[in-house]
C-alpha cells in the first residue's frame, strides 16, 4: 500500500537534518518529526532546521505537508528554552481555575511554535492526578479534581487550535494513578472501567467536543479491563472504547513506541503491528533511529499478509489526509524576522510571570 509512511512521526539525532534522514523520510514518504532538546539550540537553529524539513514535502511521494512536533506542555516538559517564553507547569493554571487563562496561555504558547514552524503540540496533559505521589505525571497534571481538568484541558485544545497549533491530549485514557514510569517499565493499574468513565476519561470526552485532532494513547496496563495488552495495544480500548463508546472520529496515535513499557515484553517488529491492529492511526518513535524502518517494513509485511485489514489502513491514511488538509494545507514557515518579533514575546513574559505569581489581571487576557 502507498503512503504508509504517513502513519510514521521520526525522531531526528541532532540540530541538524542529515542527509541520510531528508532521504529516508523522502523515499519513505514519513509524515512528520518530533523535535527533543538535542535538535533545538537557538530560535535560528530551529527556524532553519524546520524549514529544511518542511522542504522536504514536495520531494516526497504524496506531497503531504509535513507534521513538526513536539512536548511543549509547560513545566518539566518544555523543550525550547529561553529566549522562547518559559511557561509554567500545568498545574499552576490549576490553581487559577480560569478557562479565560488557559486558553490565553495555549495561544501564546501556539504562536511562538508556529514561528520557529513547528505545528503540532502533543499537548495538552489531560491526566487526572488521583495519585498525589505519582512521579511521572505530578504537576504536569492540571489538578486531582476531575472536573477542573475537563474545564482547563478544553480551554488548552481551544487555546491552542486558535494559535494555529494542533493539539494532541494525552495520555489516554489517563497516566495520573501511576507510580512506574512507562519510559522505564510498563505501569499496571487496578482501576475499573467505572472508575474510568466517572473520572479519568472526563477531560477527554469534553475535548472531543472542543474538535481535539488527535489523542495519543499511554502505555498501561489496566488489568481489570484488558489484562493481556497495556492501552497502546488494546482492541478493548482503542476500537470498543474509544471509537465505538466515546465516538472519536480523528487520529489516534501511539506514545513512543520504543520506551521500555513495550520494548521489555514485545519484539521490536511486533509493537508496531499490534499497535496498528489494535486501533492506532499513527505510530510514532522518538529516541531509537533504527526502528523507524524496522517498524515501517513489519507493518508492510503485516498488511501483505492480512494480519492487518488494509481498509483499517487506508481509514488512518485519509484521517491523517483529511486533518493535513484542513490545518496544514496552507501552512508556510515565517521569515525568521518576524519570527524574532514572536519568540519571547513581551505580552507572552508577562502572562507567564502572572500565572506564575498566581495573579493574572484581566486586562492581560484582552489583549
Amino acid at each position: 500500500m502507498e503512503h504508509i509512511g504517513q502513519l510514521f512521526i521520526i525522531g531526528l539525532q541532532g540540530p541538524e537534518l542529515l542527509k541520510q534522514e531528508a532521504d529516508f523520510i523522502v523515499k519513505n514518504d514519513i509524515s512528520g518529526v518530533c523535535l527533543f532538546s538535542r535538535n533545538v539550540d537557538n530560535p535560528e537553529q530551529i527556524h532553519k532546521l524546520c524549514t529544511d524539513i518542511h522542504a522536504l514535502s514536495q520531494r516526497t511521494p504524496s506531497k503531504a505537508p509535513m507534521i513538526i512536533s513536539i512536548d511543549m506542555e509547560g513545566g518539566r516538559v518544555h523543550r525550547l528554552k529561553a529566549p522562547f517564553t518559559q511557561w509554567p507547569a500545568l498545574a499552576k493554571l490549576g490553581e487559577l481555575d480560569s478557562t479565560s487563562v488557559a486558553f490565553k496561555f495555549a495561544s501564546m504558547m501556539a504562536a511562538e511554535l508556529l514561528a520557529v514552524g513547528i505545528n503540532l503540540d502533543f499537548a495538552p496533559c489531560m491526566d487526572v492526578l488521583t495519585n498525589m505521589n505519582n512521579p511521572v505525571i505530578g504537576d504536569r497534571s492540571i489538578s486531582s479534581n476531575h472536573a477542573k481538568v475537563t474545564k482547563i484541558s478544553s480551554a488548552l485544545v481551544r487555546g491552542y487550535i486558535k494559535g494555529g497549533v494542533i493539539p494532541c491530549g494525552k495520555h489516554f485514557p489517563g497516566h495520573g494513578n501511576t507510580m512506574v514510569d512507562s519510559h522505564e517499565e510498563l505501569p499496571k493499574e487496578k482501576t475499573d472501567m467505572k472508575s474510568l468513565m466517572e473520572v479519568e476519561l472526563q477531560p477527554f470526552k469534553k475535548a472531543f467536543r472542543s474538535r481535539l485532532e488527535m489523542v495519543m494513547t499511554g502505555h498501561i496496563l489496566f488489568e481489570n479491563i484488558d489484562p493481556d495488552n497495556p492501552v497502546t495495544l488494546s482492541k478493548k480500548f482503542l476500537k470498543e472504547l474509544l471509537r465505538d463508546e466515546l465516538k472519536f472520529r480523528n487520529i489516534v496515535i501511539s506514545d513512543d513506541l520504543d520506551m521500555k513499557a513495550l520494548r521489555n515484553h514485545y519484539e521490536v517488529k511486533d509493537i508496531p503491528v499490534k499497535a496498528m491492529q489494535a486501533g492506532c492511526d499513527m505510530l510514532l518513535y522518538c529516541n531509537e533511529f533504527d526502528t523507524p524502518p524496522q517498524g515501517i517494513e513489519a507493518i508492510k509485511a503485516a498488511i501483505s499478509s492480512g494480519a492487518i485489514d488494509s481498509n483499517q489502513v487506508a481509514e488512518s491514511l485519509k484521517r491523517v489526509e483529511t486533518m493535513k488538509t484542513a490545518k496544514l494545507k496552507d501552512f508556510e514557515i515565517m521569515p525568521f524576522n518576524e519570527a524574532a518579533k514572536v519568540i519571547g514575546h513581551p505580552d507572552h513574559l508577562k502572562l507567564s510571570k502572572a500565572i506564575v505569581e498566581g495573579s493574572v489581571p484581566v486586562d492581560m487576557l484582552t489583549t
